[in-house]
């Protein structure tokens, strides 16, 4: 009898090891998923302002009041992501901009291997937990491609849909991992307020009913959690700003709407359907139709926000789909080193990178002489990450909304947007855009610089 107990666990391990060695469809969708983002993984806007911040904080042993590497004025600015800043630091600082790229795979394989997890329990096959998976992987191919602050959405978000389904299905005291987790993810990204507004949404239509002292309590705590970050009180009205701006308004750069004219857009509409046609066949409880019809909302007003609704989706999803087929081993394992050499040889090549060129962003710094720049975003952080100065740059939301307009008005060509020219020495623009094209006649500059994805311009 007393060798029993230990018998159970020997079983799992042999069944793991037999699962290992037989391989499965899902496996090889996971290897797919991170191999994709390995090899189409482009450093954008939204990334590199991070590590500028994170390392003025190491060298000063302090947080700045506002973005010191911008001249627009941005003092007062609550500065709420200080962790996400540090740990873009960390990673730029020990490995370049391969450690951004390792730290993406690691959100890309985390957010993946969740859900299949989230998938499995749920009682979806193993080939239908692979057929949906195949399916976010490219619909969601921009979050998982782009390299931005929202790494650590990747990975947090699936653990809080789990978190709450889990709860869902039995409530117990796990439901206090809920205010530590918004806590750090607050530290980390934005993308905290969907996550908290789920959780809410779950607790008022779902836990109430059954324990309404502990759901008002555990709302209340994550409420709090929110604002455990160096901003304390202002943490709030951070996030009003950032969802206030002069960009979210106007629907500039990542705060797009969706788009039927744009194809990445175009196959995020076809498998969020696909997904979520599946997901009300599942009977869903009412709290996950109330949160999908949220993240349906937000994913129009704002693209980027629809790997959450793909996210939510897959799990219930994979369970409608009842496909039971057997993979050969040797198929499973060669399709899994293929994605996984795939995958070495976009580590092997660093990710891409968006905006200036560094030859042109080394140039536009000399030649600046020390006053600030006047570029786009990209080239921007680019050039605030080389030590150089800019005149505004990401986070936007920092600057005051007269500062706000005026650089967007600029981006987009607009005679309103010339007045921040004055006083400018250096400017750096993409062949073709509107501000190029409006300062290409400007007789007070003069090309320096001309390269495939940057024009500098310095006054003559």
């Amino acid at each position: 009898m007393s060798s029993f107990p230990a018998a159970v666990p020997a079983r799992r391990e042999v069944g793991a090891r037999s699962l290992l060695l037989r391989g499965s469809w899902s496996t090889v969708a996971l290897c797919f998923g991170t191999a994709t983002a390995a090899v189409t993984a482009t450093i954008g806007p939204d990334a590199r302002w991070l590590g500028a911040l994170g390392r003025v904080i190491v060298e000063r042993g302090s947080i700045p009041h506002g973005v010191p590497f911008a001249a627009a004025p941005s003092s007062g600015w609550p500065n709420v992501p200080v962790l996400a800043e540090l740990v873009f630091r960390g990673l730029t600082g020990a490995l370049g901009d391969r450690g951004l790229l390792l730290a993406q795979l690691v959100a890309v394989s985390v957010a993946l291997a969740g859900t299949r997890r989230e998938m499995r329990r749920l009682g979806a096959t193993d080939a239908g937990a692979a057929l949906v998976l195949a399916l976010v992987v490219p619909g969601a191919l921009l979050a998982f491609a782009g390299i931005r602050a929202q790494l650590f959405s990747l990975a947090l978000f699936p653990l809080l849909v789990a978190l709450l389904r889990r709860e869902a299905a039995a409530p117990s005291r796990r439901i206090w991992l809920l205010p530590p987790l918004v806590a750090l993810w607050s530290n980390l990204h934005g993308v905290v307020l969907l996550g908290l507004a789920a959780a809410g949404v779950y607790l008022v239509l779902e836990r109430a009913r059954l324990r309404p002292l502990e759901s008002l309590c555990v709302a209340a705590s994550s409420l709090v959690a929110l604002c455990a970050t160096p901003a304390l009180a202002g943490t709030p009205r951070y996030y009003h700003d950032v969802l206030t701006s002069v960009a979210a308004r106007r629907g500039y750069g990542l705060w797009a709407s969706l788009s039927l004219h744009s194809g990445f857009d175009l196959l995020l509409v076809g498998v969020g359907a696909l997904l979520l046609a599946a997901f009300l066949r599942s009977r869903p409880r009412p709290w996950e139709v109330v949160v999908v019809a949220l993240l349906v909302l937000s994913t129009i007003h704002t693209a980027r926000n629809g790997v959450w609704l793909l996210l939510f989706l897959a799990a219930p999803a994979a369970t409608q789909l009842r496909v039971r087929a057997r993979p050969h081993p040797a198929v499973v394992h060669v399709l899994a080193l293929l994605c996984l050499v795939a995958g070495a040889l976009g580590i092997a090549r660093g990710p891409q990178t968006a905006g200036a060129e560094s030859v042109a962003v080394v140039r536009a710094i000399h030649d600046a002489h020390g006053r600030p720049i006047l570029a786009e975003p990209a080239t921007a952080e680019g050039i605030a990450a080389a030590g150089g100065r800019v005149w505004i740059s990401n986070p936007l939301d920092a600057f005051a909304p007269a500062a706000q307009r005026a650089y967007l008005d600029w981006l987009d060509g607009r005679p309103s947007g010339d007045r921040l020219l004055a006083g400018i020495r250096t400017v750096v623009v993409t062949p073709g855009s509107p501000a190029a094209r409006r300062l290409a006649p400007d007789g007070r500059f003069r090309v320096a610089l001309r390269s495939a994805r940057a024009i500098v311009f310095v006054r003559a």
